[in-house]
């Protein structure tokens, strides 16, 4: 009963149908509350729901009833990982590795772990190219732009987020983290949080939001204004006052009309690409990339275009280009790993299965997202099944059939096990509709082995 409803979980599972995956195992589970294995399967379908508490708990129970099984900690860690729990993730990656050293998968979560442990926060978000020509096109803000000294802060901020406190009592940051909000900060807690939002791209970055900060920080000055005095009140009047009228220098104005006009071109080439007219599109980001080539996300929006062509090499190309332009510029984590997604996407269109893959796990240790581990086990499962069908030989699964009668009768048990189940490798159930009798040659070989588990599922194939 277990074992059948086991089966069902796993077929469950591998369609994606993670919430049926976990009824079947939970119902195996009440059929079967010892096996280990059970809730291991039922840890993974939770923690592919995102649902990583539960995921957490299947695996404790996992590890409990088998401590040295390495798998169980392979669980556990993804649990913890999915709970951004760095030093739990590790730990369990690493008591694992202790019970199956060689584990390659292990060890390429651990790395991912101990990366997203060490990984500073992005500040792209913050300034990025359209907040840098907010602020240049600002006169409060304009004369910034000269400063070598607020550049050098920018540069420094993107390199190490956690000067971000330092930079806090500079008044030009202040100023400009004013201009960016859109409201007027009074605190320096006000400004660290409200730092700390715009970083996070909830600021800025979509204009309903930032007149929802705007209103909210409105209602809380009208608040802080009712309890000052009216000399107070004139200070605070004065110190919004419009900073000194500086021209920018030909250089920078025309740095900044180019990327105005690279944004309005990125702009039609997203409208063109929701259109199909892919052409048209890639025209567009062609131009955008002529006027202004430090924004990574003319080369992912191309590729995406050459992708929806089946030009895959020509997407490839673009993403790799992004990728190599992103840790350049400093780019965001999310913005490299969705370039390396879309290029193991285009290597799978290719039929390049083990380059996708490989892809793959390098956007999983820049960014890990629940998308793209899907298609990474999915193209792993891919590649399994095309190995196995190319190992496909039915006139050496014969001979090794034969083989195995041999050293059977001569008992050589064994060595007839290899043959027999080589000769299954060779011609699996799929090609060959005798395969049942070297089932029930090779359940009898475990028989005379006394290994009667393994016996049995020969025996049920």
């Amino acid at each position: 009963m277990a074992a059948e409803l086991k089966a069902k979980g796993n077929a469950a599972f591998s369609s994606g149908n993670y919430e049926e995956a976990v009824t079947f195992f939970s119902q195996a589970i009440e059929a079967d509350p010892t096996n280990h294995v059970l809730y291991s399967n039922r840890s993974a379908a939770e923690a592919s729901l995102k649902r990583y508490t539960k995921a957490l708990k299947d695996a404790r129970k996992c590890v409990e009833l088998k401590p040295d099984w390495a798998k169980g900690y392979s669980r556990l860690g993804a649990a913890y990982y999915g709970l951004e729990d760095w030093d739990d993730a590790i730990k369990a990656y690493e008591d694992g590795l202790h019970i199956d050293p060689n584990n390659q998968q292990m060890q390429s979560a651990l790395s991912d772990a101990m990366s997203a442990k060490n990984r500073p926060p992005s500040m792209g978000g913050l300034f990025g190219p359209e907040a840098l020509m907010k602020l240049a096109m600002d006169s409060r803000t304009r004369h910034l732009m000269d400063d070598p000294e607020f550049q050098g802060m920018l540069r420094g901020l993107n390199s190490n987020p956690a000067m971000l406190s330092a930079y806090l009592q500079d008044q030009r940051f202040q100023l400009a983290l004013e201009v960016l909000m859109g409201v007027k900060i009074s605190g320096k807690d006000d400004f660290a949080a409200a730092a700390e939002e715009a970083a996070n791209g909830t600021a800025d970055s979509q204009p309903h939001q930032q007149q929802h900060h705007s209103a909210t920080a409105s209602s809380k000055a009208s608040v802080s204004s009712q309890q000052q005095s009216s000399s107070s009140k004139a200070t605070a009047e004065a110190g919004t006052t419009a900073g000194p009228e500086v021209e920018m220098t030909d250089e920078v104005k025309e740095e900044q009309a180019k990327l105005k006009e690279a944004l309005e071109w990125k702009s039609k080439g997203n409208d063109l690409y929701r259109s199909r007219k892919f052409d048209e599109a890639i025209e567009a980001y062609n131009r955008a990339l002529e006027l202004y080539d430090k924004d990574v996300s003319f080369l992912t929006n191309r590729a995406a275009v050459h992708f929806e062509k089946g030009d895959y090499e020509e997407c490839i190309k673009d993403c790799d280009s992004a990728v190599e332009k992103g840790r350049e510029l400093r780019a965001d984590y999310g913005v490299i790993a969705k370039a390396l997604a879309r290029k193991g996407n285009a290597l799978v269109k290719l039929g390049q299965l083990e380059e996708a893959i490989a892809a793959y796990n390098k956007s999983l240790t820049e960014h890990r997202t629940a998308d793209t581990l899907k298609k990474l086990n999915d193209t792993e499962k891919a590649l399994k099944e095309k190995t196995e069908k190319e190992y496909i030989n039915m006139d050496v699964s014969t001979q090794e059939k034969d083989l195995g009668n041999t050293a059977f009768k001569e008992q050589r048990y064994p060595e007839a096990v290899q043959h027999y189940q080589e000769a299954l490798k060779r011609g699996p159930p799929s090609v060959n509709p005798e395969a049942y009798k070297v089932y029930s040659n090779l359940a009898a070989c475990y028989t005379k082995l006394g290994a009667y588990p393994e016996g049995v599922k020969a025996a049920d194939k």
